[in-house]
């Protein structure tokens, strides 16, 4: 039986986020350690008239996980994973991370297909939809979600899989996490031949030359690509390329990526997908403020370059990044209906991520510059901010009416009602 908690450390402890500027409080934090923990849980705030939260990995940069003055469902205490090497599959516990994912994977000679960072929460990831390095070859994350056991509204337990409550499983696909609490996931996970990955750095005016492997590239190489400080303290553009096949195939691809124009720095070879979590995460380090923007472009045509190049040129905090996520290959063959997350158009998501540390007494000018990429059409729901509610059913297009109804049908009272969620 887990904990309720109204103060002390261990309090303290669950309503810290990654997000170093979140600052909600919950009047109570119950820890679980199972499923009936958080059975026990939506039946106490759904009696009591609470609002509700579920605590993952605690990575929105939003803070949506707590809820403010009500109740938060603290999952992390839930981190197993356990891997059927035979099949393939990994059943995951609602509070796992992608890195506990990822090693597990590991162990059993396998990959799964997570995000870029590790202390990300793997369910809440795999809810939203889940760009990563491996998406060219086997789709996003939300693609390979296999089952899921929800808690409802109601405290009640289901399995969504193709069979029963297969329209709360297509919701789950990239819908988001307001349908229920996720305690336990099958996810598919995948043999592959080598990883073999890096970050190469050019000059800004590289960017066009990169479009045609960020959208076009063989499924095996995933790029991400964006605007960082280096480590001279100089503004660069990177590519960070990972290729998931054959190693002496993606030895030559990756080296015709380094000859797109003379790099300023170049790093690539054998790796672990756990490894390459790992080094997003030391970039990225919780506790650090930060505001995110989220915007959908198809492709890097002028007005496109010169809207990325103008806000890396403005950037307010050396700390500060701008990184397209690209979406191609087996991620733009799944059919448009087929799960929640609806834009199988090869496109590229640019994420705005403004960092700065506590204290810092230009917060407000690091605010504004993610506002620099707003003349960017669409956006991705995972990272969009609370009150951007028009582009996030834009985002979910003719899919948003199904997700509404599937909303009704399952949570009719709002008891799940996270800011900014169809």
């Amino acid at each position: 039986m887990g904990d309720m908690l109204t103060a002390g450390t261990e309090f303290d402890e669950a309503r810290t986020l990654w997000n170093g500027a979140v600052t909600t409080r919950p009047s109570v934090v119950a820890r679980c350690v199972d499923t009936a923990d958080v059975q026990a849980g939506v039946r106490a705030a759904r009696e009591k008239g609470l609002p509700l939260s579920v605590r993952g990995g605690g990575h929105d940069w939003a803070g949506r996980a707590l809820a403010d003055g009500g109740l938060t469902l603290d999952l992390s205490p839930m981190r197993q994973v356990s891997v059927d090497a035979t099949t393939a599959v990994a059943i995951v516990a609602g509070g796992a991370t992608s890195a506990d994912v990822a090693v597990a994977a590991q162990r059993a000679g396998l990959v799964a297909v997570t995000g870029t960072a590790g202390s990300v929460g793997m369910a809440g990831l795999t809810l939203g939809g889940g760009y990563g390095p491996l998406s060219g070859r086997f789709g996003l994350a939300a693609d390979n979600l296999l089952s899921a056991d929800v808690v409802l509204a109601d405290g009640t337990l289901v399995t969504a899989d193709e069979e029963h409550d297969p329209e709360l499983l297509w919701a789950l696909r990239g819908g988001g996490g307001n349908f229920g609490v996720v305690t336990t996931m099958r996810i598919q996970l995948h043999a592959v031949p080598a990883i073999l990955a890096g970050m190469i750095m050019f000059r800004f005016d590289v960017l066009p030359e990169l479009e045609e492997s960020l959208l076009r590239g063989p499924d095996e190489l995933t790029v991400q690509a964006g605007f960082i400080t280096a480590p001279t303290g100089d503004p660069a553009l990177f590519a960070a390329p990972t290729w998931c096949g054959d190693p002496e195939t993606g030895t030559r691809v990756l080296r015709q990526l380094t000859e797109l124009g003379e790099p300023l720095a170049a790093q690539i070879g054998p790796t672990t997908m756990p490894d390459q979590l790992a080094q997003i995460d030391a970039m990225f380090p919780a506790g650090r403020h930060v505001e995110i923007g989220s915007r959908t472009v198809t492709g890097l045509d002028r007005t496109v370059q010169d809207v990325l190049v103008d806000a890396a040129s403005a950037k307010t905090s050396p700390l500060s990044a701008i990184s397209l996520h690209s979406l191609h290959g087996a991620a733009a063959r799944i059919p448009e209906d087929s799960t929640a997350f609806r834009n199988r158009t090869p496109h590229l998501m640019v994420e705005t991520i403004a960092v700065w540390e506590p204290g810092d007494p230009a917060a407000d000018r690091h605010r504004a510059w993610v506002r620099g990429t707003d003349t960017l059409p669409g956006g991705y729901p995972n990272l969009l901010a609370p009150e951007d509610t028009e582009r996030t059913a834009a985002a979910f297009g003719p899919n948003a009416g199904r997700l509404r109804a599937v909303k009704q049908r399952y949570d009719p009272d709002l008891v799940f009602d996270a800011p900014g969620r169809l």
